[in-house]
């Protein structure tokens, strides 16, 4: 068979393998439980006095 040369048996395996679905895992949902901290850092005055330190060197 050449390069590029169209194979119906190849064609057809592909499409049975792609059409098969695999439901063999597990479909339960994971709950998380813990904190969570959120840590907004410097102000907006901070952080844009900083950028214009960046940006004058």
């Amino acid at each position: 068979m050449s390069m590029g040369a169209y194979d119906e048996d190849e064609h057809e395996r592909r499409e049975q393998k792609n059409s098969s679905v695999d439901a063999s895992f597990d479909d339960e949902r994971t709950n998380y439980e813990g904190e969570l901290e959120y840590d907004s850092g410097d102000s907006a005055e901070e952080l844009l006095d900083q950028f214009k330190q960046m940006q004058s060197q």
